[in-house]
């Protein structure tokens, strides 16, 4: 086999793997969005208990109960969006992940269950930070990162 042989065949194996991934990486999109956003959706619904959980039970540093929950809430509402779209997704990924990682953070006495969780999230996130929207992306139709 020639050199450009070779070639050919590898670029035919990579499309391939952009083929079979894109399923992959839809429905880890679709998964994660779900997750945090049902989690914005919720604190919305009782804002009152929202400030109350920010106020004493969350500690996040460096900033006041408030503008936590204001910045979780909308990060848990707009990321979300974004990332089933498709649309600035490793930057809605990382979004998602430091918001992940926050909450882990907060929370001083969290559950083995809930901190695996929060650790397989975060995992899941990583893929799609690593790998991008793939084919079914507005990142992909209009070339954004």
């Amino acid at each position: 086999m020639t050199f450009d042989k070779v070639r050919v065949f590898h670029n035919k194996i990579l499309a391939l793997t952009d083929y079979l991934t894109t399923p992959l990486i839809l429905s880890l999109r679709f998964y994660i969005a779900s997750i945090f956003f049902k989690s914005g959706l919720t604190k919305v619904r009782d804002w009152e208990s929202t400030l109350m959980l920010f106020e004493y039970e969350y500690e996040v540093p460096l900033l006041s109960y408030e503008v936590a929950a204001w910045a979780a809430t909308i990060g848990e509402l707009v990321l979300p969006t974004l990332l089933v779209l498709g649309l600035f997704t490793r930057v809605s990924a990382l979004g998602l992940f430091i918001v992940n990682i926050v909450a882990v953070l907060s929370l001083v006495d969290i559950p083995v269950a809930a901190f695996n969780e929060h650790l397989f999230w975060g995992a899941l996130i990583a893929i799609v930070i690593l790998q991008g929207g793939g084919l079914l992306s507005l990142d992909r139709k209009f070339k954004i990162l």
